[in-house]
C-alpha cells in the first residue's frame, strides 16, 4: 500500500486499480481493510480500529484516496464532500472523437443493481441522479485521446457511462464500451482539500502506472500540473 501522506487525524494513499474501496460480495481485499490493518500493526492498537471512508473510488479505477483516522475528521470531510469542496481531477485515454475539445457534460444516471450497471436515465425517473463533470482533451494520438476530467459529484461509474454517452468510451472498459484489458485507462490523479484541523489547503497527486501501453502514448508529466482551463 502506498502512502502519500500521514498525520493523526488522515491517510492519504495510492489505491491499486482492481482493489475495491470497501469489502463487497467478492470478500477480495478492500483498501479500508487494508488501511484498519496498516494501522492496527503500526501503532500496535487493541481491538477495533477507527478510520472513515470519506470517499470511493470504483474498483477498476486507481488513484488517490484519503481516510479520515477520527470521527471528527471524517465528519469534517464529509462536509467538505457535501459543499463541492474537493478537488477531485482524473486522467483518462478514450477512443473516438469528441465534439468538443473542452466541455462539460450532465446527465441524470440510475444503477441497475441486478446487472451493476449504470444508464442514462430521464431526470423525472425515480432514482435518477444529477451527474456533471468537465473534461478537457489535452493531447490526442491516432484514435487515443488523454483527457482530464474535473469531477462534481461522485456517482458511481460516472465518467465511464458519460463518455460512453458521448462515443468516447474509456480504453480497457469491456462494460460501457470495448476491450479486454484488465486494466480501465481511468485514473484519479489529484485530490485537493482542506485539511479538517488546521483548514490547510493540500493537494496530492500520483501518476497512472506506466505499466498500461495506452498511458504510453502521452508524457503525463507534462499535463499533471495544468488547471482545467489550462
Amino acid at each position: 500500500m502506498e502512502i502519500l501522506y500521514e498525520d493523526n487525524h488522515i491517510i492519504v494513499v495510492n489505491k491499486p486499480q482492481g482493489v475495491p474501496s470497501q469489502a463487497d460480495e467478492s470478500g477480495d481485499k478492500d483498501m479500508l481493510s487494508m488501511v484498519k490493518e496498516y494501522i492496527k500493526e503500526k501503532y500496535n492498537k487493541p481491538g477495533n480500529v477507527y478510520v472513515g471512508l470519506v470517499h470511493r473510488l470504483d474498483r477498476p479505477t486507481g488513484g488517490v484516496m484519503v481516510f479520515a483516522k477520527t470521527s471528527k475528521a471524517a465528519a469534517r470531510l464529509a462536509e467538505e464532500m457535501k459543499n463541492g469542496e474537493f478537488d477531485k481531477t482524473y486522467f483518462a485515454v478514450c477512443h473516438g472523437t469528441f465534439a468538443n475539445p473542452a466541455g462539460r457534460l450532465i446527465n441524470y444516471l440510475k444503477k441497475d443493481e441486478k446487472q451493476n450497471k449504470v444508464f442514462i436515465a430521464p431526470q423525472t425517473e425515480e432514482g435518477a441522479k444529477r451527474a456533471e463533470l468537465e473534461y478537457k482533451v489535452l493531447a490526442r494520438k491516432g484514435d487515443l485521446n488523454l483527457v482530464r476530467v474535473k469531477l462534481f459529484s461522485g456517482r458511481g461509474h460516472q465518467i465511464r457511462v458519460q463518455f460512453a454517452n458521448v462515443k468516447c468510451p474509456i480504453v480497457g472498459d469491456n462494460k460501457y464500451g470495448f476491450g479486454e484489458k484488465v486494466f480501465l485507462n481511468l485514473y484519479a490523479v489529484q485530490l485537493g482539500l482542506l485539511h479538517p484541523t488546521t483548514k490547510q489547503k493540500m493537494v496530492f497527486r500520483v501518476y497512472p502506472p506506466e505499466t498500461e501501453e495506452a498511458w504510453k502514448n502521452f508524457n503525463l508529466e507534462n499535463y499533471l500540473s495544468l488547471k482545467l482551463n489550462d
